[in-house]
């Protein structure tokens, strides 16, 4: 029989209008007594909740996290609960057949009565706001990358190849023309003064690139893809505004962030912050925080047999910035930590394992920077270490082991000369 680890515990079933509450209280004689009830989702259904905990004594409450339907609730329940746990709904599943609100809401209260639920990683209430802005920036930027897309297929169906001759079909040189073409249909016109020094393709190939007119279809539609995208781009600098405005509570936090490379942008080290917290102790260790952030193997064997070793789906938000970080210092000079595991791994298992290797590489560096409140140091990558597959050999044992490798052994001081 299982172990009771907490005495009087309440279990919520999470719902869009109403919330399932039950309560376990376990005595000395370990025999369980269950009270439940149910509330709205109204402020009022808050404070009636409160107060039924209060009635029975209870401070420890677990529900499941329902889309966002949990978080009026979580905020209202966190002044007053010692232990206020969330748990993701892989792990709160019910047996299939029985299955109603107020089981699944007793089903709750007896996992986390016996320890059996493991709590999602929630950051304080200034980190979740931060967190919500960071992450409606990423929709904002994502749709922005759809309409400028939508902008490139109306030039494309048109016979209009700017993306041919522009690297960016809406940077200076190639947006004045594109704004010049919907202001003059059908017009043949020089694109010379639209073009800026440091346009990579001649003026003649870049001519020869507009050489058409803008259907009257696609014209509509690009002139609504150019107004949306313009749109977003005021959209998200308020955003992006707002968000280091609330970053300047964790400037301390920040400024250790940007010490790690790749990491040194204000935006960069934001979504960092949000994503993550400042707080490692909600991670037992840099592995933990890997784990949390799907950045390493998770454990997939049965009978001795791996069955599967890839990552996560985890780090919705965070693994892109990683990647796109990772992408960038494996080509830069100045982190040689990064660049010689990254050449290594890539020999062996290919590009894109390399690079998740490098996203985990980051991650424990940021662990250590936050936990131990320190800056950055690449010494902790680049010094030798004795792992549990590390061998000690003799210095015969050397010696046989590289002949066997074909490695001719010469003395060094009869050394022939190099040839000329």
């Amino acid at each position: 029989m299982l172990e009771v680890k907490r005495n009087v515990v309440c279990g919520v079933d999470v719902h869009k209008t109403w919330n399932a509450a039950c309560i376990g209280i376990t005595d000395e004689h370990g025999r369980t007594t269950y009270k439940k009830a149910r509330f709205s989702n109204f402020k009022a259904g808050y404070q009636k909740l409160i107060a039924f905990l209060r009635q029975w004594g209870c401070t420890e409450v677990c529900m499941e996290s329902s889309g966002v339907y949990w978080m009026p609730l979580f905020d209202a329940l966190e002044p007053v609960c010692t232990d206020l746990r969330i748990a993701h709904p892989k792990y709160t599943r019910s047996i299939k057949g029985k299955k109603s609100d107020p089981r699944d809401a007793k089903w709750i209260c007896n996992l986390y009565m016996h320890d059996l639920i493991e709590a999602s990683f929630i950051p304080p209430c200034d980190i979740r706001e931060l967190r919500s802005l960071e992450r409606y920036r990423t929709k904002l930027v994502n749709t922005r990358s759809g309409e400028k897309n939508r902008a490139r297929n109306c030039l494309t169906v048109s016979g209009i190849k700017l993306d041919d001759v522009f690297s960016d079909i809406l940077g200076k040189s190639s947006r004045a023309i594109i704004d010049h073409m919907l202001d003059h249909p059908g017009e043949h016109f020089d694109v010379t003064p639209f073009l800026k020094k440091n346009c990579k393709h001649s003026a003649e190939e870049i001519q020869e690139a507009v050489d058409g007119a803008l259907k009257p279809a696609q014209a509509i539609k690009l002139r609504q893809c150019l107004a949306h995208i313009d749109e977003l781009d005021k959209m998200i600098a308020d955003i992006e505004a707002v968000m280091k405005q609330f970053g300047e509570s964790h400037a301390d936090s920040l400024d250790l962030i940007k010490t790690i490379p790749g990491l040194g942008n204000d935006l960069a080290a934001l979504t960092v912050l949000a994503e993550v917290g400042d707080d490692m102790s909600k991670f037992e260790d840099a592995k933990h925080l890997t784990s949390w952030a799907g950045v390493c193997p998770r454990p997939d064997t049965s009978a001795n047999k791996v069955k599967r070793s890839a990552i996560s789906k985890a780090g919705t938000y965070l693994k892109p910035l990683l990647v796109q970080v990772a992408n960038a210092i494996v080509r830069s000079k100045s982190n040689p930590e990064f660049v010689d595991r990254y050449r290594r791994l890539k020999a062996r298992h290919g590009h894109q394992k390399a690079i998740i290797a490098i996203c985990r590489m980051l991650l424990v560096a940021l662990w250590h920077v936050l936990h131990d409140r320190v800056p950055y140091d690449p010494s902790g990558f680049l010094k030798e270490r004795i792992t549990e597959h590390s061998a000690t050999m003799t210095q015969a044992e050397v010696v046989n082991l590289a002949k066997r490798m074909g490695i001719i052994i010469i003395d060094e001081k009869v050394r022939p000369p190099a040839a000329s």
